[in-house]
Order: structure tokens, then sequence, then C-alpha cells
């Protein structure tokens, strides 16, 4: 087992949340930022292989074991769409992260007018690698499922969380507490699932 982990993201709400769920274990948890990580490219269309390479990048640059998140948001009627364009589904990445959710809500709202199939789920796919090349890198995935709103509601959160209601409890991801949210997300399935791998993994 490893007692440090770089986590692969720049995002500070999937931060949190990561940091949230691996608490219990005896991990140092760093994010890339406070190793001088530079940014990863995306260019793949697939969850997947995106996570893959900003864990094999986090860990090249860092020599640690990595773990990187892509997730994102796919709409029945828009054919999976935003999907790993999720955050930057209204394109200009150079707004403020603030600015460019609410662009992208806003754009999301607009495409869905007048749909009535509103079905949706947020996807996450976790990787970790213990080093950068490892040939057996630990994945995990999750869904979430529910239906985009035509209005927000909540306001916790970032990204879709606010348009985004929860099939089972009835509210909106904006709506919910930190801790219900990690343990009924798509990231929370996700990471739970990389927990119990890991745990095997230890007692190796």
């Amino acid at each position: 087992m490893f007692s440090k982990l770089v986590i692969a993201t720049g995002n500070k709400g999937k931060l949190r949340e990561i940091e949230h769920i691996l608490s219990p274990l005896d991990i140092e948890v760093i994010p890339q930022s406070a190793l001088s990580v530079p940014e990863c490219e995306e260019p793949f269309c697939t969850f997947i292989e995106n996570a893959l390479a900003k864990a094999r990048h986090a860990s090249k640059h860092t020599g640690l074991p990595a773990l990187a998140d892509d997730s994102g948001l796919c709409v029945d009627a828009l054919q999976g769409t935003p999907g790993v364009l999720s955050a930057r589904y209204a394109g200009d990445p150079s707004l403020p992260k603030d600015e460019q959710d609410e662009a992208n809500n806003q754009k999301l709202l607009n495409v869905l007018v007048g749909e009535k199939n509103r079905h949706a789920h947020f996807y996450c796919v976790m990787v970790l690698v213990r080093y950068e090349h490892d040939p057996e890198p630990i994945i995990a995935e999750g869904q979430w499922h529910g239906e985009i709103l035509t209005e927000y509601r909540g306001n916790d959160g970032f990204g879709y969380d606010p348009l985004f209601l929860d099939d089972k409890t009835g509210k909106t991801v904006a709506e919910l507490p930190l801790e219900i949210k990690c343990r009924i997300s798509h990231r929370g399935h996700a990471m739970a699932k990389l927990l119990q791998k890991l745990e095997r993994l230890s007692h190796e």
C-alpha cells in the first residue's frame, strides 16, 4: 500500500468530495496543484481514456501514485451530450469557474427547451495508477440517475448540481448536504468501489 496519493484535478469541488471520501484511510492526499503539476490535455472521447491520461500525467510529474477522476453529465435526449465536454460545454475555457458553470447550465437549459424527455445521469470513472506506466490501473465506475429541471434549485455544489434532480431523494444535488451527496453520487459510488479494491490490495 502507499502513504501518499496525488489527486489529479484542479477542480476544488471534486477535490473536496474526494478528500472527504478518502478521509477514513491512512493516506496523505495531495492536490496536484500543490506539486506544480501542469494541466493535462483531455483529447479523448471517453471518460476512461481521459482519466487514465490524467492519472499517468500526475504520476509522471510527481513520482507518486495518482488518482484521477473523469466525470460528466450525459443527457438521454442529447445522445449523451455534454459527456466528456461537460466542464466546457459552452466553450470559452478562459472564463472563471463560476462563470463557466453558469454558461454551461444556460446552454443546457436552452437546448432542452420544449424537450419532454429530461432524463439524464452523471457518470464517473476513477483511475488510480501506482506509477506512471502501471500496467494494471485500478478502475472504478459509478452512475447517478435523475432528470434535468427547467430552473435552478439549491445553493450548494458546483457545475450542473442546481439543475440535476435526484430520482430517489427528490432534491437537486445543490440541495443535498455534502455527506449525503458523497454517499449517493456517481463519484461516491465509484469511490466506494475503489476503496473496496484498495482494501483487497492492502491484504494481499
